[in-house]
């Protein structure tokens, strides 16, 4: 009887660790939808088209990969992949692509992470937040000293629902 207690009580504390750590192996995260990235695009686009500039437009999700990628008419032919690598800045280093600038110009040794593909060192990119988590990003290229302020009206416009 003491030995079918021993193999019982073995098996019950098997089956508890492997439902444990069954439990643990599943990640949940926000992230951004189409539709989301679609109202972020095109808020950012319009707010550039008031001020005159014809840009395009980026956001990518919170593992750096394009959701939406918008050229406007007559932008410039370098325009999407500037955008598209400034949004990836800003999620990669979760701060405002103008943030990487400054870093890269006060610390000489953080000049290697110029290297990585798709970085690039300019204003534009901003991170997508909720709360402190970075769930994308979005990026503006296009409009010379402004490209901040469209990414800023795009993230404005979905801010309700980033709580």
């Amino acid at each position: 009887m003491a030995s079918k207690l021993k193999i019982f009580g073995g098996i019950a504390v098997a089956v508890a660790l492997s439902s444990s750590a069954h439990a643990q192996g599943l990640v949940s995260e926000n992230n951004i939808s189409l539709a989301m990235a679609l109202t972020i695009a095109n808020a950012a686009m319009e707010k550039c088209k008031e001020m005159g500039f014809k840009v395009s437009v980026a956001v990518v999700d919170r593992a750096g990969l394009p959701i939406v990628v918008l050229r406007g008419d007559g932008a410039g032919l370098h325009t999407p992949e500037g955008a598209d690598r400034k949004a990836y800045t800003a999620r990669t280093f979760r701060a405002a692509s103008a943030d990487f600038v400054k870093r890269m110009q006060n610390d000489p040794t953080a000049v290697g992470s110029m290297e990585y593909t798709r970085v690039l060192a300019l204003p534009g990119g901003l991170p997508i937040r909720v709360g402190d988590d970075v769930v994308g990003a979005v990026g503006v290229s296009g409009s010379p000293g402004k490209d901040d302020d469209c990414s800023q009206a795009g993230i404005d416009t979905v801010a309700a629902q980033l709580k």
